[in-house]
């Protein structure tokens, strides 16, 4: 059977980017100068741009062209957890500890040790947790301005899972879910696992969140299932919604009858914030958090507050994916809720966090930087005539790591930007960091 024309095209670019012929950063002839150059139909000339991105050697930019992408950066730069090599930095995921952390867990441990049946943790939890467990996780939630009763929480493995659980037990393929632009990459993933339609719809950093309008004139043309939003320091722009905003969005969930999935990971930096739009659209809202940014990724707990009606659903979905979360650490993190660490360390990692944003702040001194004063990342944007994985490839051969802006785009629409992490390395050690950040984007 003859090969595909565009096949063949396809081969002929990847031959000479692969060789060096075609290097990285090149513009490459618009689709149109293509059809030209191999004499083929706008159509097939579309589909050799489109493999070339879908294998990594090119990126096409909305208004500026298609590139040629430097090929020595990971496509998933700060999405996909790797072995960091000695001496490198790596400024990519965000797993924050405070000093003194280790003795926290050995205390811990020999806290439970001590008291408490230790046979019972050695059997499975109910899907969701104990009545008394879900009952503290429901006292945690009160330091969010969530008042429920322990019925309505359900304890998970991480936030990640608590996100998972509530797109399987609500959602269908095909359903409409609107989300940001930019947003959360482990979401992205998981709508795209889901295969559910996925509409980015645009954000007004001044108003600290999503474009309203736009996503009622989304819901005007569509059957909007579900929205997905970070609206207490959102990732990875740290913006806070406003009020006004968050009533607006309530209001609009109880008009189109759309599920609001809210994320609370990193809402505990932000203080004062707004009231959760749980309290908000208690109905309409699942909200999800969880302890690993607030106490330590390696304990990958979360909860839900989930409305009564969608609870068995929910509490399904949690038995069909992993059962239940570890009894172990549900009585370590129950122990903490009870003698007040979380309360500390989440105290303590916002007074780190603002300290290092103030570092960061100073050093980074005529970058373009978005970020919460309280957050642990930064939102960088390149001068225009700079692409992200250049800057990114380079720093990366200076032992340093980032997170390209590529997996957290929704849309084709990907900026060049990146997004640093402030955590996990000493502060000292964080000012030199950022200094050779700031030369590789103003020289």
């Amino acid at each position: 059977m003859r090969e595909p024309r565009y096949k063949s095209i396809v081969d002929d670019f990847t031959a000479r980017i692969r060789s060096g012929k075609l290097t990285p950063g090149t513009q490459l002839p618009t689709t149109r100068e293509l059809m030209r150059q191999y004499s083929v139909a706008l159509a097939t000339a579309s589909r050799v741009y489109a493999e070339l991105g879908e294998i990594g050697l090119v990126v096409g930019e909305t208004g500026r062209g298609t590139f040629v992408r430097d090929t020595t950066l990971a496509r998933t730069m700060g999405l996909e957890q790797r072995p960091v090599r000695s001496g490198v930095v790596d400024l990519s995921l965000n797993h924050a500890l405070l000093p003194g952390q280790d003795e926290v867990l050995r205390c811990g441990l020999r806290a439970m040790a001590a008291a408490g049946d230790l046979d019972a943790l050695l059997h499975p939890a109910p899907h969701g947790g104990r009545a008394h467990e879900r009952q503290m996780f429901a006292r945690h939630l009160r330091n969010r301005g969530i008042r429920v009763p322990g019925s309505q929480v359900l304890i998970v493995n991480g936030a990640q899972q608590g996100l998972s659980v509530a797109i399987m037990a609500m959602f269908q393929p095909g359903d409409v879910l609107a989300i940001d632009e930019l947003t959360y990459p482990g979401m992205k993933n998981l709508a795209q696992q889901a295969r559910l339609d996925m509409v980015p719809v645009p954000q007004r950093p001044r108003h600290g969140g999503m474009d309203l309008d736009r996503l009622e004139a989304l819901c005007r043309k569509r059957p909007v299932r579900g929205i997905y939003i970070m609206p207490t320091l959102h990732n990875p722009l740290g913006l806070v919604m406003s009020q006004t905003d968050r009533l607006q969005l309530a209001a609009m969930a109880e008009k189109y009858g759309f599920i609001i999935i809210e994320d609370g990971a990193y809402a505990f930096l932000a203080e004062p914030a707004p009231p959760p739009i749980f309290t908000l659209a208690p109905q309409r809202t699942i909200y999800v958090c969880g302890l690993s940014k607030s106490v330590a990724s390696g304990l990958r707990l979360g909860f839900m507050a989930v409305p009564p009606e969608w609870i068995a659903d929910v509490q399904y979905a949690i038995r069909v994916s992993t059962w239940t979360a570890s009894s172990l650490s549900i009585a370590l993190a129950c122990l903490w809720i009870d003698d007040g660490t979380v309360d500390r360390l989440e105290d303590g990692k916002r007074k780190d966090a603002r300290r290092r944003q103030t570092l960061a702040r100073r050093v980074l001194k005529g970058v373009d930087v978005h970020s919460h004063p309280s957050s642990y990342f930064q939102w960088l944007s390149l001068p225009p005539d700079m692409r992200i994985d250049q800057v990114a490839a380079s720093l990366e051969r200076q032992g340093i790591l980032v997170a390209t802006s590529e997996p957290f785009a929704t849309s084709m629409r990907v900026p060049h930007a990146m997004r640093i992490v402030l955590s996990g390395i000493a502060t000292d050690a964080l000012q030199d960091v950022l200094r050779k950040v700031r030369r590789e984007i103003l020289g």
